[in-house]
């Protein structure tokens, strides 16, 4: 891993968020993905693993407010609201599958909408903070998003979300489509947010690497959480490995 940088800021209020959820259902209409979720997002990096179409991208929707939830979400105790501003609000930030950034706009322009609602002098700080940490993006500031390789535009998509200052931040497939060098160079940055004191928690069909550098997993299968752990005991289940890695992995 050739990626060097200083090490990421906690979160805002310095504080290392925890997540708690039971009893989530969610969906699109009256079709429901999720139905009575439970789990906990504790400090470090959890990763949700499952084949396509189990709700991985649901669940983080409706954490974040983007579709109607029933159920009980706590963040450090407090619920959670169902808009998508308050959550942001406290703390929670979203990098959603596909990136979504503004392609005609400079990385520099693009960093700067993710802390738009903070004043000028902090924003300044936080963009100095994160040029630090992505030393690459420094390089292409003046250069337009949308003529960066995928990966190059995913670091900038997770550096925006870092400049809210996020104590709980959520990645959905962050390698999806990326080469295996950039794969590896992402995943490793999203360790090392975690390291730095902001709860990660990561979408990712890489089961083998999420595993790698994740603290604990789930598996989802249907709308269904139906198995969890410690990453290293999840890679060595048998279950993992013959549904995920191959028997012979």
């Amino acid at each position: 891993m050739h990626y060097d940088a200083q090490p990421f800021e906690l979160g805002a209020a310095g504080r290392r968020a925890q997540l708690r959820v039971q009893g989530l259902s969610a969906g699109y209409g009256a079709f429901l993905v999720l139905r009575d979720l439970g789990l906990e997002v504790r400090t470090g990096l959890t990763v949700i693993l499952g084949p396509n179409g189990a709700g991985k991208t649901t669940l983080l929707r409706a954490l974040n407010g983007l579709i109607p939830r029933t159920g009980e979400v706590l963040l450090d105790g407090e619920p959670l609201s169902e808009r998508t501003h308050e959550v942001v609000k406290s703390g929670v930030a979203l990098v959603a599958e596909g990136r979504q950034l503004f392609p005609q706009m400079t990385v520099l322009e693009n960093l700067e909408l993710g802390g738009w609602l903070v004043p000028k002098a902090e924003r300044t700080r936080r963009l100095e903070q994160v040029m630090s940490d992505f030393p690459k993006l420094r390089e292409r500031a003046r250069q337009a998003a949308g003529t960066m390789s995928g990966g190059e535009q995913q670091m900038v998509a997770v550096a925006r979300a870092m400049m809210s200052a996020p104590r709980l931040l959520m990645l959905d497939e962050p390698s999806l489509g990326l080469a295996p060098r950039m794969v590896d160079e992402l995943l490793g940055i999203a360790r090392r947010i975690a390291d730095a004191g902001t709860t990660v928690l990561m979408v990712e069909q890489n089961v083998k690497k999420a595993l790698a550098v994740a603290d604990r997993g789930y598996v989802m299968e249907r709308g269904a959480l139906v198995a969890s752990g410690a990453a290293p005991l999840l890679a060595r289940s048998s279950v993992i490995r013959e549904a995920y890695l191959g028997a012979s992995s």
